[in-house]
């Protein structure tokens, strides 16, 4: 069962352009952004632990998202 809740994920499609989505769509969307938050954690934990740290903090979350960008 998916963590992030399915309305959210249809509110931000139609925040970003989207008129309608179909629950087919939006449960692979949720998928997705499940898959893409995991990756994420995981490069920003690696940053955070090379710093000596066990707290995320925002510069982690960037620097790793710029591994994806």
């Amino acid at each position: 069962m998916a963590d992030l809740p399915i309305a959210a994920v249809i509110r931000l499609a139609k925040k970003n352009g989207a008129e309608r989505v179909g629950h087919d769509a939006a449960e692979i969307l949720v998928t997705r952004a499940e898959e893409f938050l995991g990756e994420l954690v995981k490069e920003a934990t690696k940053l955070a632990n090379h710093a000596g740290r066990k707290t995320l903090k925002e510069e982690d979350i960037e620097m790793a998202a710029e591994k994806f960008a």
